[in-house]
């Protein structure tokens, strides 16, 4: 049904014969990790010349090695920001625990106070060449083509235009005061140009110090930071592009997740704090930027995040009632903590597939399938540095539906606590309908099946205990009901709290 992953991204990488083929445990020792040029840089085979540089990160012992200084980020103030303490080793996908981790840095919840302890100035903007993280913003020895797009239509170029521009502000007409609520929380709590460019930043400076040790490296910005489906208080998601061959997730990505791991607690440990690998099915690195107040999760060569972050993206601004929802969804599952994958509830990643989905099922859709409509915009072996060109294929979605905003976010509760079939159906955006579940150990004895739209895995898998299924079917039960006699988002949700926490 889905292509082979190994054709998932195809940068302009040397042939397998002309590349190292045992670089992660045969790394030469006689090549100098000296400092690389941006030229020098481009013009590097992928053989990780920074070899000494790795195997000293590796073995703990910086001495024998030329420094390889990262100066302190000094956004805003100016002033050096403090050193952080060692890294911690996760293996499993579990987050801290309460009573390790400071309550205002814990990933931020709908009940969590904003963090305002930014030392970033929120409207300084970016160098023109640092702005946005996809393939043709920075010359790149992944993506040498310095590619500038031309994305026009109802998607936002991602080239020059800040956040938000004129598309991204024509929002629905409020018709009641349900519609009002929702449109009211989406502004207030909606990503702004400033957190967005905090980290790009952080990614830009990041980027610069990674391919020290891996030249040909290039680090995405992913999910919600570019998916249009952001808040203010989301995570960031990076994803490093070491190769144009997949990666085991096993074995290759925790080594160089590892070195990752040893440069962020030595060379910048200035600003990245608490750097933690966690050993996953896909494992990351969590840390936190202590600059921008911002925590990451960077994982390697999981390029259909790049892929799915443009396909969201397009669906998120083809139809103005799309991100409201969508945002307003995020931020009620957060509050009934069923918004957690690693305690065992829904992403939300899964969240968002789940309300395109309901979009799509309507009998006067709002959404259409865009991977069925445009083929070869959404191709999965499209090459990575020209999937960002795909939004400006499409036009803007007319849809004969005229449902409130009101109306879709009770609907939206009504069919999945009265007419979806989770024990027999998968959620297909793909296809744009629910689809029988197939026989595959993916979806076998799973609660929840959702459907990645490239690769075809389970974004629900997470869900895997009986009794977080029934609380999270409870949740969508109790919330329509509510709803529905009530009309009024606080009897789901308090939206002055929220829009003052955001």
């Amino acid at each position: 049904m889905f292509p082979n992953s190994s054709n998932l991204g195809r940068p302009p990488f040397l042939p397998k014969h002309q590349q190292q083929t045992n670089f992660f445990h045969e790394l030469p020792l006689t090549i100098p990790p000296t400092l690389l040029s941006q030229q020098q840089i481009v013009d590097a085979r992928f053989n990780f010349q920074n070899a000494a540089l790795s195997r000293a990160l590796l073995s703990g012992n910086l001495s024998t090695t030329p420094a390889v200084s990262a100066q302190p980020l000094t956004y805003g103030n100016g002033s050096p920001v403090p050193t952080s303490a060692a890294p911690t080793l996760f293996r499993g996908r579990k987050r801290l625990s309460e009573q390790n981790v400071p309550y205002d840095v814990k990933r931020q919840r709908f009940h969590s106070p904003h963090c305002e302890s930014t030392v970033v100035n929120q409207t300084v903007p970016l160098p023109e060449e640092r702005r946005y993280s996809f393939p043709g913003s920075i010359p790149s020895p992944l993506f040498h083509a310095h590619y500038i797009p031309d994305l026009s239509g109802c998607v936002p170029p991602l080239r020059d235009a800040p956040f938000p521009d004129p598309i991204e502000t024509t929002l629905p007409v409020a018709k009641d005061k349900l519609s009002q609520q929702v449109l009211e929380l989406f502004q207030a709590c909606q990503q702004q140009t400033c957190d967005l460019n905090r980290k790009e930043l952080c990614r830009t400076e990041l980027q610069k110090e990674i391919q020290r040790i891996f030249p040909q490296s290039r680090l995405f910005l992913v999910g919600s930071s570019l998916n249009g489906f952001g808040t203010r208080s989301s995570d960031g998601d990076l994803c490093l592009v070491v190769k144009e061959e997949p990666v085991n997730q096993k074995t290759e990505a925790r080594h160089i997740l590892s070195l990752v791991q040893k440069l962020f607690c030595t060379k910048l440990s200035s600003y990245i704090e608490r750097p933690q690998l966690i050993r996953a099915k896909v494992p990351i690195v969590k840390f936190r930027d202590k600059v921008s107040c911002v925590e990451f999760d960077l994982n390697v060569n999981n390029v259909v995040g790049i892929r799915n972050t443009f396909l969201l993206r397009t669906y998120a601004y083809i139809e103005n009632r799309v991100r409201p929802l969508v945002l307003v969804i995020k931020k009620w599952a957060s509050f009934h903590d069923i918004n957690d994958a690693s305690r065992g509830t829904l992403s939300s990643y899964s969240l968002v597939l789940m309300v395109l989905h309901y979009l799509q099922t309507l009998p006067e859709p709002i959404l259409p399938s865009l991977q069925k409509n445009y083929p070869e915009s959404f191709n999965p072996t499209m090459q990575l540095h020209l999937v960002h060109q795909a939004p400006r294929t499409v036009p803007p979605y007319l849809s004969k539906n005229g449902s409130t905003l009101g109306e879709l976010l009770v609907g939206f509760f009504k069919y999945y606590a009265t007419e979806f079939d989770w024990s027999r159906q998968m959620i297909s955006v793909r296809e744009a309908k629910a689809i029988p579940r197939p026989d595959g150990i993916e979806w076998r004895n799973k609660f929840i099946c959702v459907e990645e739209p490239f690769d075809g895995t389970n974004t629900a898998r997470a869900v895997h205990e009986k009794q977080k299924f029934d609380i999270i079917k409870d949740e969508f039960l109790k919330s329509w009901q509510r709803l529905r006699d009530k009309r009024d988002l606080n009897c789901i949700l308090p939206v002055r709290p929220t829009t003052q926490k955001r």
